[in-house]
This record gives C-alpha cells, sequence and structure tokens, in this order.
C-alpha cells in the first residue's frame, strides 16, 4: 500500500474512482494514531460526502479494526461501494431509538449525522437530526470515545484581522441552522461531563474535493460564464483527505469532558483571488459582483496544525485539480455549499 506523502500527489484524476482511491490513501501518522487507540471503528451517517471514503481511508490505516458503516443508505450503491473496500454496513435510521440502541457498541464512534440543505423549509427536522440524534447517540455510547463533526458555523462572522475564530470564542451564529448545531455540540458535552465519555467537536470548515465544495462551485461558475459573488469575500478550505485523516487522529486525542478543535486549511483565503486562479487556470475571465464585506466564517487552526501539523495538500494542488476537474466537464455532486449565504438561511 502506497501511503500518503507530500511527495506521492498525482497531477490530475482521470476518474471519480481514482479520487475515493486517492482520498482512501493512509500517511504513516494516520496509521500510528489508530494502532494506538483499541477496538473498532463504526461511523454514524456514513453517507454523505465525506463518510465513505473516511470509512475507506480508517479501514485501510487499520486493516485489523472492524470499521462498520452506518446510515439508511437510500441508495444502494453507496452501501455496495463501502462494502467491496472492507467496510461493514448496517442500516440504521438514527431517528428510531430501537435501532440505534440495537447498534454494536464498539468504542470508537465517529459521528457524521446531520441536516443543513433544505433546514430553512424544515425547522424542526433540522433540529430533530442536529440536537435529538445527537443527544440520544451522546446516551447510547457513554462508553465509547466520539469524535463528532461539527462546522464553522457555530461562530460568529469575524473580522479579516481576526485571524479566524478561536475554539474559545463565544458562540453565537447567525441562523437556525447553525444554532442547531450549537445544539448539537451542547449534546454531545453535556452527557459527556455527565458520564465521563471522551470525545471531541471536530468543527469543520469547507472541505473539498474535486467533485464539491468553495473551489468546484466557483470553478463550476466561471465555466458557465456565471457570476461570482464576492459579500463573503474570504473563506478557509481543507483537502476533503486531509479532514477525514485528522477526523480519525482525533480518536487518539479525545479529552473529558469532550473539547472543540478547528479543522480547515491553516490560510486565509481571497475569493476575488481565488475567482481569478482558477480562471486562469481554465482559461476564462471570472465575472466578479459585488465587494467583499468586512467579516467572513473564518477558522484559526493553530490548535490542529500543532496536533497534526501542516494538511498534506495544499492550496495549488487544490485549484490545479478543480481547475482540470471542471475543465474536462467530469461531474460533480450537484450539491453547491452556498458559501455565499450571510444570513444562515439554509
Amino acid at each position: 500500500m502506497e501511503l500518503l506523502t507530500a511527495d506521492t500527489l498525482p497531477n490530475r484524476f482521470e476518474t471519480a474512482e481514482d479520487v475515493d482511491a486517492f482520498l482512501r490513501r493512509p500517511s504513516a501518522a494516520l496509521i500510528q494514531d489508530l494502532q494506538r487507540v483499541d477496538g473498532d471503528i463504526m461511523v454514524l451517517g456514513v453517507a454523505g460526502k465525506m463518510g465513505p471514503t473516511l470509512a475507506g481511508l480508517a479501514k485501510a490505516a487499520a486493516p485489523d479494526k472492524r470499521v462498520i458503516g452506518v446510515a439508511r443508505f437510500s441508495d444502494p450503491a453507496q452501501k455496495a461501494k463501502l462494502e467491496s473496500w472492507g467496510v461493514e454496513t448496517v442500516t440504521c435510521d438514527l431517528l428510531e431509538r430501537s435501532q440505534l440502541e440495537r447498534l454494536p457498541k464498539v468504542p470508537n464512534i465517529v459521528f457524521m449525522a446531520g441536516f443543513k440543505f433544505g433546514a430553512e423549509g424544515a425547522k424542526s427536522l433540522t433540529w430533530a437530526m442536529n440536537a435529538h440524534v445527537p443527544a440520544m447517540v451522546a446516551e447510547t455510547f457513554t462508553e465509547s470515545r466520539i469524535v463528532a463533526f461539527s462546522t464553522g458555523c457555530v461562530y460568529p462572522f469575524v473580522g479579516l484581522e481576526s485571524g479566524g475564530a478561536t475554539e474559545d470564542l463565544p458562540l453565537d451564529p447567525p441562523g437556525e441552522y447553525a444554532q442547531s448545531c450549537v445544539g448539537r455540540e451542547r449534546m454531545f458535552e453535556h452527557f459527556s461531563a455527565r458520564h465521563g465519555t471522551p470525545g471531541r467537536l471536530f468543527r469543520l470548515n469547507y472541505a473539498i474535493d474535486v467533485r464539491y465544495g468553495v473551489l468546484y462551485d466557483i470553478a463550476s461558475k466561471i465555466a458557465a460564464g456565471q457570476p461570482i459573488d464576492l459579500t463573503m469575500g474570504w473563506v478557509n478550505v481543507i483537502w476533503q483527505g486531509d479532514a477525514n485523516a485528522q477526523a480519525l487522529r482525533c480518536l487518539a486525542r479525545c479529552t473529558t469532558p469532550t473539547s472543540p478543535i478547528n479543522v480547515t486549511g491553516p490560510e486565509t483565503l481571497s475569493v476575488r483571488w481565488l475567482a481569478r486562479e482558477l480562471g486562469r487556470r481554465l482559461g476564462r475571465e471570472p465575472v466578479l459582483q459585488g465587494s467583499e464585506a468586512p467579516t467572513a466564517w473564518l477558522s484559526n487552526t493553530t490548535q490542529a496544525v500543532r496536533e497534526f501539523g501542516y494538511p498534506v495538500v495544499g492550496i495549488g494542488h487544490m485549484l490545479d485539480w478543480v481547475a482540470d476537474w471542471v475543465g474536462r466537464g467530469q461531474a460533480g455532486y450537484g450539491k453547491p455549499t452556498k458559501f455565499e449565504i450571510r444570513d444562515g438561511k439554509y
């Protein structure tokens, strides 16, 4: 098995299968950290954009562990793909407590379930998925380590000069979706403190691969000649493989009670600059509209860099890969990030 290093990055991805294979390539650091963690791993909400390759990465890094992926699996192809990678699958509706309580009590849980897009039109479901389900999970797996995916959207907007929100910034976000994500964190915090459950709150800010994410959204608009709104003028992005690896490495860094960690790329990136760089690679002039607001959703990753080092994949490779993918007309997921939205209404 070829390990992931900064010296083994490809120039491009020919197919979606190539992307998935690369995302499942572990680093030596990930392998070492999972060796420090006793027991098997279960991923709750495995069928989203990041979940399948996170589970596949875990299996590649720790082949002697059981890796179990749990979801409703409305798309049977996702289930078959995971099983082909050696990941066991369990079909479960996490909103049903009886189904949740029948899941195996493994020592390590990665919680990835949640509801975002469409949240404005389904507020009760948003809170059920983002706060009620976490409470039930935290009550059910009191003896497990729980790394719970959260979001940088729990923070208020901060100024560019701030260097990004740090983990101790009070949570006061705009919009009911983001408020429900605060609710998710509070449920894990409460039951972690009550039962002594070790964990981490994984505040992720804009993971990408070539098929989705901020860079894909910008590149797709450039290719289509559509305008790019500059109001949300600054972003952080991180390659999905780096984000997944850091989530799994958090299993070796759980705290009691659980505690937050910001995860994203360490650079604060100008949307205007990203558009120009992608436009240059695509051979098209981006259509820019509006002007940058003085604040944005930005995260400070000093703690993560101290724990994990810099991400393996830098912004140059991400720009090259996304521009090549979009320029060749390769398929995306059709799931825009809506990073431009500032009122929190998704």
